[in-house]
């Protein structure tokens, strides 16, 4: 039986570091002080691959921004537990309450001076040390603002204690140290979840596997130990060890943290499984075909590595725009000052106060922060659910997609034959009969389309005296009678009368149809075709609601590509496509003007994947490095593009909804803190400025992290 459609179409291990000396080494980079370099991170993340590390690390190893977080939640404690005695000290609150007189001592002031440097060294060192870090790196930002502030507040309040004519403001910088300490812990919790994207990849490892010995026996070795082609027991309930090929046994794998596959894929001989999944209810033998860097979940982890660092052109808009509002801010200060000091004949503590709540209320933390947590929110968001973002530029451009071009082969069809319509030509047999039949002879051959007849029917008889007929098909005995499934080749050459209005139909859609003959007498036809995979009308559908036309590129002849289109609902189709021609047709619909996406498998779409506006590498597998592609969805679900394209209307959501909040913020609250409406009563302390300042940064991080609701 012949196919008249053809559809186009060992690393040896590195050498291993000692376990406890590679886990030391990254553990050391990963918590020292300051922000770790994206590659430091990634060391640290490699090693927890390559040697199973959460179980051999302490258990309290945090991540970067859980280190922070607790720093701040100690310096936040320690500052208000002195600031309590400052309160006391301090005149001005002395006087507000009466006693002033009765808690005086001598030498009371320097102990508030005391207590005071304490707070500010202490407390304020992180925002000090932040200072000269931005400085440096010439980009002076919210630690800076913060710094010249308690800065000013603290030299100017210590001379007064030492002599110069003046007001102290001890209470203010002590409880605006506290308030900042405060808003930056919460922050950081803020944040954490949505950083943990790689640690939480990285953990999916076991710490150990069970590998096969040449004398039968087993024995646990680290997975730094395994190389490829060794082979692991994976008992029921455990973690894989590796990447390999099922070669002995049968179980349901949850592969849900690695693909979003949220249904147990069912494996067994010659069945590929990825490191990280869980084994179901079976045992199975593996042989390890992934290690290391090559393994399924390292390229992972790094395509999301890379995504969370890559630039955003959101970002740089952000990064400009808080670099313009230091530099407002600290103007803004100096104006401040000098405008209640000459024009307005206010006294230095007065017009201090208002440069000090200037700075404090200006912070551009929230804008910083605006664009890259949400980067981070659905960078992690994106790898949950299968979808690997390589260029997030390409990625945020998504958003205003007109066009997705779909390959055919692969990718809205299974990229396999299947039969799809089953007539009878003869009132003496039913349906069912006939297609039982047919598989029952078509299971002993091995050709393709004689497969796919098989699986179309779970009953299947007893058949005697196969045999095959050289390029028309295979023959038996079935309950006594002789059973053939033919090509119309076949027919022809015998003389038999094959004229049928639905055969002719089912020839003009591009379907492959063989013939069914019982005792020489045509009985039915069984008709077969690529088939659709059922999620691609649902994702077309899909794609229309957004407004974006959809159309198909295919190497296959104009009835098979037209009928493939009218099954899924295409607004338009290319057919006899070659796949060097592909890249000049995506190029053609860039012509009209529109943004275009391309979808396929990542290979011989490699072109059409580069000349896009948006390339998307569909059912990559456990072949996630596709160099083309600028997203690549690990299942093949074409309704995983539809989750692409509102995912990126979702993240640039959530980005303008915080540029718009951190800026308008900054517009509204630097006037109130310049002292704008003073002559109607309303004036900010700096203390109230550094609540609304963490306030802003905390309703920023919040909204990041609602973008998990949007999805």
């Amino acid at each position: 039986m012949t196919n008249p459609h053809e559809h186009p179409g060992a690393n040896e291990p590195e050498n291993k570091p000692a376990e406890g000396e590679v886990a030391k080494s990254a553990y050391a980079i990963y918590v020292k002080e300051g922000r770790p370099q994206g590659r430091d991170v990634q060391n640290w993340l490699e090693a927890e691959t390559k040697l199973g590390a959460p179980t051999k690390m302490p258990h309290t190893a945090p991540d970067h921004h859980a280190h922070m977080a607790a720093d701040f939640q100690k310096r936040f404690w320690v500052s208000l537990v002195v600031t309590l005695p400052i309160l006391v000290l301090s005149p001005m609150l002395q006087a507000m309450v009466g006693l002033r007189e009765a808690i005086r001592f001598p030498g009371d002031m320097y102990v508030l001076f005391g207590l005071s440097s304490v707070v500010f060294w202490y407390g304020g060192w992180p925002f000090l040390k932040g200072l000269f870090a931005e400085l440096k790196s010439r980009r002076p930002g919210m630690m800076t603002l913060i710094s010249v502030a308690i800065t000013t507040a603290y030299v100017y309040s210590s001379a007064v204690v030492f002599g110069l004519t003046g007001k102290m403001f001890f209470w203010e910088l002590a409880s605006l140290i506290d308030i900042m300490l405060l808003g930056h812990w919460i922050e950081m919790k803020s944040v954490m979840g949505a950083s943990r994207a790689l640690e939480e990849l990285a953990k999916l490892m076991p710490s150990d596997a069970h590998k096969l010995m040449p004398d039968g026996s087993v024995k646990d070795v680290p997975l730094a130990e395994l190389a490829v082609n060794d082979r692991v027991l994976v008992k029921p309930g455990e973690k894989l060890a590796a990447d390999g090929i099922v070669v002995e046994g049968e179980s349901s794998v949850n592969e849900a943290m690695l693909t979003g596959e949220s249904t147990p894929v069912t494996k067994n001989i010659g069945g590929k499984v990825l490191g990280g999944s869980i084994n179901g209810e079976g045992s199975l033998t593996v042989e390890v075909k992934g290690t290391g860097k090559e393994s399924f979940l390292s390229q992972v982890i790094d395509l999301v590595k890379q995504a969370q660092e890559s630039k955003s052109k959101t970002q740089d808009l952000a990064n400009t725009a808080a670099l313009w509002l230091t530099i407002v801010a600290l103007g803004g200060g100096v104006i401040t000052l000098l405008i209640w000091l000459v024009l307005m004949g206010k006294d230095f503590a007065f017009a201090i106060e208002r440069t000090v709540t200037v700075m404090v209320i200006a912070c551009p933390h929230a804008l910083g922060l605006a664009v890259p947590l949400v980067v981070a929110v659905s960078t992690a968001l994106a790898a949950k659910n299968g979808l690997l973002i390589r260029n997030r530029v390409s990625f945020e451009g998504a958003r205003k997609l007109q066009a997705v071009i779909f390959d055919k082969t692969g990718t809205l069809t299974e990229g396999r034959f299947g039969v799809t319509d089953t007539l009878v030509l003869s009132q003496d047999i039913d349906e069912e009969t006939l297609r039982k039949y047919a598989a029952s002879v078509d299971a002993n051959s091995e050709h393709p389309i004689a497969k796919a007849i098989a699986a179309s029917s779970e009953k299947k008889l007893p058949v005697e005296n196969f045999k095959s007929i050289t390029g028309k098909g295979a023959e038996g005995s079935v309950e006594g009678r002789v059973v053939k499934v033919v090509s119309p080749g076949y027919l022809r050459e015998q003389n038999v009368d094959s004229t049928d209005k639905r055969v002719e139909t089912l020839q003009a859609q591009g379907k492959t149809v063989v013939f069914v003959l019982v005792d020489g007498k045509l009985k039915g036809a069984i008709a077969l075709a690529d088939i659709v995979r059922p999620e691609a009308k649902q994702a077309i559908d899909a794609l229309k609601a957004l407004n974006i036309r959809c159309m198909m590129l295919t190497g296959d002849n104009k009835a098979t590509a037209k009928w493939v289109s009218d099954q899924v609902g295409l607004d338009e189709y290319f057919a006899e496509v070659l796949p060097q021609d592909k890249a000049a047709k995506v190029k053609e619909v860039q012509s009209r003007g529109v943004l275009v996406a391309m979808t396929g498998d990542g290979v011989n779409d490699a072109p059409a994947l580069a000349q896009a506006d948006l390339g998307i590498a569909i059912g990559a597998g456990s072949d996630v490095a596709v160099e083309t592609a600028d997203v690549i969805l690990v299942r093949s679900n074409p309704l995983d593009v539809v989750a692409i394209v509102q995912l990126s209307r979702a993240t640039y959501r959530k980005m303008v909804q915080n540029l718009l909040w951190a800026t308008a913020y900054n517009v509204v609250a630097i006037p109130l803190a310049a002292g704008a409406l003073y002559a109607w009563g309303v004036l900010l302390t700096p203390a109230l400025g550094a609540v609304l300042m963490s306030a802003s940064t905390v309703i920023v991080a919040i909204n990041a992290r609602l973008l998990r609701l949007e999805k």
